[in-house]
């Protein structure tokens, strides 16, 4: 195929000798564990059973909505939880997360973030904008991860032994940060440390771009709540809309309430007739996902053999569906992200401009060209305009679309 993309594109030079080394670099990857999760999906639609009159859903204030509860009963399943508040109405993962941070976090309470400084809008969200959190009556520590990108357990020890109280708080992937993504198991040890020296506090992890890359998820391993968005892995690129809430059954409870209304719940909240989309594209998720890591692994092997550092390594193990790339500077930024903007299926003659963005403090340049509107299951690129001018390639719905983005992305920086 990368031979084929580079003939009807005009590729040639060192971006094709490199791409054909990174494409026979990819050719003996295997992808065995996300077949394992395409078993196990399957076997979850078959445990719960759907119907074809569980799709249509409901208007209104959505009572008795087949699609909803069904939807949440399968994601439960999927995830590992007790219980799952699935909703079109949650907006965005930051969205997911802030609500069942301010339902478990009352005021008086300590959020200790042990993966280091959140993501950019979410720290704002807790700490800074208006209205944040912090200033509703809740203390906020950090701690930061290790130098080889782990957890930094012997100080979450210390900390928890410190605090009456807390709700420990783990981000999964790196965001805009140059830090690794954790795994599974790396979070499993952390929950440990923290169930041991803090047995009341609850763990909520941050699952954004993470859900499906491994065999298990964080609800497998002890922690007390995951959230995330729809329209990244879990919706397949088909969910329109929506975002999560799984975990342990009183706490999605407490987040529903908070959410909707005190003995409302999860009650209310029709589904527009959209449960079909959010069923399929859960069917489809693990497909979805694999093509991503596959498209992620070979734009790893280029831009490294163009001589640019990249993390994960192509054939790393991954944990999440973001590669990042250190370009060096302003002006590579730019380039590489109007060369990926020219491979979308959508927007493709339009050029990214570094532009302000609500809840970052650095202009940022993004390309995309998604079906659905912030759907990063779907081929971007982000980059804030900062040291060390990284950028953050996320998703990929089908393997070929991601070739054509790397291969765009390495000739305009090249020239």
């Amino acid at each position: 195929m990368i031979e084929a993309l580079c003939d009807r594109f005009g590729i040639g030079g060192r971006v094709r000798n490199a791409a054909l080394d990174a494409y026979a670099a990819t050719a003996s990857l295997s992808y065995e564990p996300q077949r394992r999760v395409q078993i196990n999906v399957l076997a979850e639609f078959l445990e719960e059973g759907l119907v074809e009159s569980d799709l249509p859903g409901t208007l209104g204030y959505g009572y008795d909505d087949a699609a909803r509860a069904r939807y949440e009963s399968l994601l439960a399943r999927v995830l590992g939880a007790q219980r799952a508040l699935a909703r079109i109405s949650i907006v965005s993962g930051t969205h997911a997360i802030v609500a069942a941070i301010a339902a478990c976090t009352p005021p008086g309470r300590t959020l200790l973030a042990i993966s280091g400084a959140p993501y950019d809008t979410l720290r704002n969200a807790i700490c800074d904008a208006p209205h944040a959190l912090a200033g509703g009556g809740i203390c906020y520590r950090e701690i930061s991860l290790c130098a080889d990108g782990g957890i930094d357990r012997v100080a979450v020890e210390c900390a928890l032994a410190e605090l009456q109280d807390a709700t420990v708080f783990i981000q999964r992937s790196r965001g805009y940060a140059p830090r690794p993504s954790l795994s599974i198991a790396e979070c499993e040890r952390a929950i440990a440390i923290v169930k041991r020296a803090a047995p009341s506090a609850d763990v909520l992890v941050d699952n954004c771009y993470g859900e499906l890359v491994e065999e298990r998820e964080p609800s497998h391993v002890g922690a007390d709540l995951v959230m995330g968005s729809l329209i990244k892995n879990l919706g397949g690129s088909i969910a329109p809309a929506g975002g999560y809430v799984a975990g342990r059954a009183d706490l999605v409870e407490r987040v529903a309430a908070r959410l909707y209304a005190p003995g409302l719940a999860d009650r209310v909240g029709p589904t527009l007739g959209m449960g079909r989309a959010l069923f399929q594209g859960l069917f489809l998720a693990p497909l979805v996902v694999e093509q991503s890591l596959r498209g992620l692994d070979f734009i790893a092997g280029l831009f490294e053999a163009l001589g640019y550092d990249v993390d994960p390594k192509c054939g790393a193990a991954r944990t999440d569906i973001v590669q990042a790339i250190r370009l060096g500077s302003g002006e590579l930024l730019a380039r590489f992200a109007a060369g990926f903007q020219a491979a979308m299926p959508l927007n493709a003659r339009f050029r990214p401009e570094p532009g302000e963005v609500p809840g970052y403090a650095d202009p940022v340049l993004m390309s995309s060209g998604a079906f659905i509107t912030g759907a990063t299951i779907e081929l971007s690129c982000d980059a804030p305009l900062r040291p060390p001018f990284e950028v953050y390639v996320q998703g990929g719905v089908t393997v070929g679309h991601a070739y054509l983005g790397a291969l765009f992305a390495a000739r305009a920086c090249e020239r």
